[in-house]
């Protein structure tokens, strides 16, 4: 690894700690040649499936895309950043237990809409509602009248 302040290659592990919830490594580390001490963390390499868009193009997952509509679905919503969180750790994990190259978008958007559903309704109307692309208002009120039973 090298020195992040002088470029040296040859730094040492001081200290390593396993995170709490055991997802990633942080390994302390001091270099030979400067001796200024820095952090480093070591995730897994995993490899989510491409995601199909409905023009047939192919894009990587990104989980900053998948995040950020979740938060705008839940803008004002009482729902924890942890509860979210939670949400896209089970979405991610379903992802890849699924073992496919290739997921078309839509079912990315079916396993979203199914956790807002359990989050927070509110925010599962306005997810649906954008996501459905709605003709009228008598899919809207088909779409809220579910939710409300």
């Amino acid at each position: 690894m090298k020195c992040p302040f002088c470029s040296h290659s040859d730094t040492q592990v001081m200290e390593t700690r396993v995170a709490e919830d055991g997802d990633f490594i942080r390994r302390r580390r001091q270099c030979s040649s400067c001796e200024k001490r820095f952090t480093t963390y070591e995730r897994p390499d995993v490899s989510f499936p491409a995601i199909v868009k409905k023009d047939g193009r192919r894009i990587e997952y990104e989980r900053v895309k998948l995040l950020a509509s979740m938060k705008l679905a839940l803008r004002k919503r009482p729902v924890s950043t942890e509860q979210v969180d939670g949400a896209v750790e089970r979405i991610e994990e379903k992802l890849l237990t699924l073992g496919l190259r290739e997921l078309p978008s839509t079912r990315v958007g079916e396993l979203v809409m199914r956790e807002l559903k359990k989050l927070d309704k509110v925010a599962y109307v306005r997810f649906a509602s954008v996501y459905r692309s709605f003709e009228d208002i008598d899919e809207f009120k088909t779409l809220v009248d579910e939710v409300r039973r």
